[in-house]
């Protein structure tokens, strides 16, 4: 029982993953820290910063749907379990101490 609630995490984090790498590496970059040419014009987050990682899901959540500040709106572009799965994935860069 216990391999298959791993595997079901780890789809989960595979398609936020992917959707990552499809929709917010331009600006966050594949590290996540918005150190690209394009993130450093629009002042991208940090997705490793206490300031992004201490924001609740639904926090998070509503600024990928709505935008904020330089960020767009992907509210036409993902589906809520799309923003979840990405958010998920997110969670990871907290963990792994890079700042």
């Amino acid at each position: 029982m216990l391999f298959s609630v791993s595997n079901l995490a780890w789809s989960a984090e595979s398609a936020g993953e992917t959707t990552f790498k499809s929709k917010c590496v331009l600006c966050h970059g594949a590290d996540g820290t918005g150190n690209t040419p394009l993130g450093k014009q629009l002042q991208a987050a940090n997705l490793h910063s206490p300031d992004v990682q201490k924001r609740t899901n639904a926090e998070l959540h509503k600024v990928v749907h709505d935008g904020q500040t330089n960020m767009p709106a992907f509210a036409y572009q993902l589906s809520d379990a799309e923003i979840t799965q990405v958010i998920k994935y997110v969670r990871t860069f907290g963990k792994s101490g890079k700042k």
